[in-house]
């Protein structure tokens, strides 16, 4: 067990990843609470839910409850650098979702409510799935000083 958190949470990247992690994890944070609290002029969970529905993600208010809390909460652990490879991770599944269910017929472009912008979000989660936090994260900090504390030297 001690293996698979270290691996989780061990990141050798630097500044790159603090400076993708932080408006990423913003920009999710702020997409989940508009589906999850209706704030920022978005719907809540029975508006998002009915929108799921109608494009065929059934039942609608569990999909608008998953797809919102991957990217409130996920959005929140990026920007702080908490369990980053798993947050990322759960918000590409959530963006490729988007992406083939939601987007991809409304051809590329974002002013037709295309792929681009579920692209890029996919193309920066994923990144930091396979990056990780870095050293300037709560894992990082986490790995260095909890009971694993020591295993990632400079």
């Amino acid at each position: 067990m001690q293996k698979l958190i270290t691996k989780t949470l061990v990141s050798t990247a630097g500044m790159e990843a603090l400076l993708l992690r932080g408006p990423i994890g913003l920009i999710l944070a702020a997409h989940g609470g508009q589906k999850l609290f209706g704030w920022f002029g978005g719907y809540g969970l029975e508006g998002t839910g009915q929108w799921m529905a109608s494009a065929g993600l059934n039942p609608g208010y569990v999909m608008a409850l998953l797809a919102g809390s991957a990217e409130f909460f996920g959005g929140v652990g990026l920007m702080a650098g908490l369990l980053t490879r798993p947050a990322a991770l759960v918000n590409a599944i959530t963006m490729l979702v988007a992406l083939f269910w939601v987007h991809w017929g409304n051809g590329f472009f974002l002013d037709s409510h295309g792929i681009e912008y579920a692209l890029a979000l996919l193309s920066a989660t994923a990144a930091l799935v396979l990056m990780g936090g870095g050293r300037y994260s709560l894992d990082f900090y986490l790995i260095n000083n909890t009971l694993w504390g020591g295993i990632q030297n400079e």
